[in-house]
């Protein structure tokens, strides 16, 4: 498709229809590199929609790998302020499939599915008259989503923003944050390395961030709203920092796609009885899954999801705890008890709709999978 036709398929934003939290198929139209190992793929939709989220949420791909389908959960780095395209900017660890397909295969013209956005790190959900970003290696992404937005619609909002990384080269956007930090008056940026490199000098904080050196890069931390990203130690580190200067944690937010500890589900059978034999707790409950034209039955203590796979009908799931919402479907009748992670909105609930990888039925179901 060459510009000139891109030109004429232009469309106001009141023509188009909002993104709408349903699956939605996405083009590729840009492929950039931030840093080693750090890639930015920027998309657009497919079918004419404009992209409505708040700054800071994710979004799942399903990556069309040749043995079968990748569902992988990404930070939006891009701002809803420019609503024609979104971002996502990730870096390829040594163990990386997911991300290192999409290094190896993405490119401009591509398409793939996404599903979302959600979650709720995000600082349109903690309004505050004064915040703090702190983040590590590509824990920048939700800060960077939402910096950018301060900037294009509240540039005079004040930002203290902590950036660490393993070397100079290693800071994803640095150029972009320096710059942002010569526009953005109420600005305040710090970067901090661990080790030097023969590639770039550096002249700044050395070392890893601690109780001495917070306070140096944020003195006012106390005062501010503080959204932390970075890999599990990273986060584990800055809490119980905070919690030992006595910050009151109610202002403390960090995001994390590590699943929480949970309870093993229970077998669907109980102890056994006084001859030995198992006897089964309940009888299995029914759940039909109507776009599928399959009848199942639900053993006691399986999630929806758990049934829907063991029935051959595709359901599609990536984090599997109720965090990304990937697994959203629609309850026709029935109840459930759901224990999510923040994965489903309550007019979602309202609406009907459930999270089939934390949904164990209570009643009779009809599915909309």
């Amino acid at each position: 498709m060459n510009a000139m036709t891109d030109l004429g398929l232009y469309r106001h934003l009141d023509q188009m229809a909002p993104w709408n939290d349903r699956l939605q198929v996405l083009e590729v139209i840009g492929v950039s590199d931030e840093a080693p190992d750090v890639k930015t793929f920027t998309f657009r939709s497919d079918n004419q929609t404009w992209f409505r989220y708040k700054p800071g949420q994710f979004v799942t791909l399903e990556l069309p790998a040749p043995d079968g389908p990748l569902m992988r959960t990404y930070t939006l780095s891009s701002s809803p302020s420019r609503p024609f395209s979104i971002s996502v900017t990730v870096k390829a660890q040594a163990g990386s499939i997911g991300t290192r397909w999409m290094f190896d295969h993405l490119t401009p013209g591509s398409h793939v599915k996404a599903y979302g956005p959600s979650g709720d790190f995000s600082l349109h959900s903690h309004p505050a008259a004064k915040y703090l970003f702190i983040s590590a290696g590509s824990g920048v992404t939700p800060m960077m989503s939402m910096l950018r937005w301060l900037n294009d619609c509240a540039p005079w909002t004040d930002v203290g923003f902590v950036n660490c990384a393993r070397r100079a080269e290693e800071i994803i956007f640095r150029k972009e944050l320096e710059l942002l930090g010569s526009h953005m008056p109420g600005l305040s940026l710090g970067f901090m390395i661990e080790e030097r490199s023969s590639r770039e000098g550096w002249y700044g904080h050395m070392g890893r961030i601690d109780a001495i050196r917070l306070p140096l890069l944020a003195p006012d931390f106390r005062e501010r709203e503080i959204f932390c990203c970075g890999p599990d130690p990273f986060m584990r580190a800055v809490r119980g920092m905070l919690e030992a200067a006595g910050f009151d944690m109610t202002k403390y937010h960090q995001e994390s796609f590590a699943a929480p500890a949970v309870e093993e589900i229970p077998a669907p059978f109980a102890t056994p009885s006084q001859d030995g034999v198992a006897v089964p707790v309940e009888a299995a409950t029914p759940i039909r899954f109507a776009f599928s034209d399959v009848d199942a039955e639900c053993v006691a203590g399986q999630t929806v999801l758990q049934t829907a796979r063991a029935s051959g009908v595709r359901i599609p799931a990536a984090c599997e705890f109720g965090l990304c919402g990937t697994c959203k479907v629609k309850k026709v009748s029935g109840a459930v008890e759901m224990s999510h992670n923040g994965g489903i909105l309550d007019h979602e609930i309202d609406d009907g709709f459930i999270l089939a990888c934390c949904s164990k039925p209570l009643s009779a179901l009809e599915i909309e999978a």
